[in-house]
């Protein structure tokens, strides 16, 4: 039985563009190795941390909304461990409510990016 899951992590801020894509792809493809299947993803880039972590005072972002098996998830909560770059993560089993929260989210992100793009065009 699979469930659906939602991981957003925090990157050591120090990595390069190219480092941070491929650490981003590495827990990526485990998802994918795990028999898992990614439903959502979002890079929310570089944000200011609430409170210091290993010293630094921001990282980049990221989430990921995916399927998979229950016991997967220590596999893949080890791996976040293990990596260095990783300052935070936390996974969220999702039920039904926070599925269709998930999905207004994205809807109304989707609607807003394609009204500023039209205000762009007009004024163009």
């Amino acid at each position: 039985m699979t469930n659906r899951y939602e991981t957003v992590f925090i990157l050591t801020p120090v990595l390069s563009e190219d480092q941070t894509k491929e650490a981003v792809k590495k827990f990526k493809d485990l998802i994918k190795k795990g028999s898992g299947k990614v439903h959502h993803e979002e890079s929310w880039g570089m944000r200011k941390l609430a409170y210091p972590i290993q010293k630094k005072s921001t990282g980049f972002y990221h989430l990921f909304e995916f399927e998979g098996d229950p016991a997967f998830i220590d596999k893949f909560e080890t791996e976040f461990r293990r990596d260095e770059r990783v300052l935070r993560f936390l996974t969220v089993k999702m039920d039904k409510h926070h599925l269709a929260f998930a999905e207004r989210r994205r809807n109304k992100a989707k609607t807003s990016k394609g009204q500023e793009e039209s205000v762009n065009e007009q004024s163009a």
